[in-house]
């Protein structure tokens, strides 16, 4: 009974557990400089320098570099190059949106000035009989 007992706990615990570590080695192994990054303390930077000896990564975070242990990394997005294409090629598409939506309101807004120049002459018009 007592050996089933450690069996299930080795596979229900201790197993996933090291999954779970070799995982996280394997993607800490692979950081490299321009990943996007998301430390323990969920703050946001691009990798700019990693010092293999101190086990320390140096991070970009918006001009500002901080110097953070390895093991402070808690997650590894995607390269900051294709989040900066994906953001730019999203700006564009919301700028020829925007673009045509400027387009459209220029029409409207010349069409009711038309209407309103022609309100006030109808108006003079009157006011003149």
């Amino acid at each position: 009974m007592i050996v089933v007992l450690f069996a299930l706990m080795y596979f229900l615990m201790i197993r996933p557990q090291k999954k779970q570590q070799q995982k996280r080695r394997e993607q800490l192994s692979k950081i490299k400089p321009g990943d996007q990054v998301v430390t323990i303390g969920r703050l946001h930077g691009v990798v700019d320098e990693i010092n293999e000896a101190d086990k320390t990564v140096t991070l970009d975070c918006d001009g500002i570099y901080l110097v953070f242990d390895l093991s402070a990394i808690a997650q590894v997005k995607q390269p900051a190059v294709t989040a900066a294409a994906t953001s730019a090629e999203a700006s564009q598409s919301a700028n020829a949106s925007e673009n045509q939506s400027d387009e459209k309101t220029t029409d409207t807004t010349s069409d009711s000035a038309d209407q309103k120049s022609t309100e006030s002459t109808d108006d003079q018009k009157s006011e003149d009989k």
